[in-house]
């Protein structure tokens, strides 16, 4: 009954032995993120070959305690990426901010926060640093939790030290 139901799956999931042993080894060690591991599971219960299960995207929902939609996407992963990318996490490069200040923009931060403050004040502070920079060219722009951020992270800031 269970095959049948698949039969008409756009997706359909049949495993190699050798692809089974991998799974079940992955989750018997259970020492993977458990988004590969809940990926593991519905593999090898939606696998239509002779030694899996082959059960319905709602039958593995309901036995996972996941959504119909996972399954499905699983299912579809690795039909359209193949058995590795199903396992994996995908990359996401926007993630991730790109750095604003590289090597030779936060060596001249620390270089222009250990000079003299700027006449009519005691010391630098994070805004005036923040103004300077930009006014200098080293960035573009830059917000003051950015450069205390990265005076902390090389442990030269002044203001910090003279806070002290």
């Amino acid at each position: 009954m269970a095959k049948r139901e698949i039969a008409v799956k756009k997706y359909v999931v049949e495993l190699s032995a050798e692809e089974r042993e991998r799974l079940e080894a992955l989750i018997r060690t259970g020492k993977s993120a458990a988004q590969a591991l809940t990926r593991a599971r519905i593999l090898l219960k939606a696998d239509v070959s002779e030694a899996g299960e082959g059960l319905s995207d709602s039958a593995i929902a309901d036995a996972l305690d996941t959504s119909v939609n996972n399954v499905a996407r699983t299912r579809q992963l690795l039909v359209e990426e193949g058995f590795e990318a199903t396992l994996r996490r995908k990359y996401n490069p926007n993630s991730a901010r790109a750095r604003i200040f590289d090597g030779a923009a936060e060596a001249r931060l620390i270089a222009l926060s250990c000079s003299p403050a700027p006449e009519g004040f005691a010391r630098w502070s994070l805004r005036l640093l923040e103004e300077k920079v930009v006014e200098l060219n080293i960035v573009e722009k830059a917000s003051d939790n950015t450069i205390g951020r990265t005076l902390k992270k090389t442990r030269s800031n002044p203001i910090a030290i003279g806070n002290g």
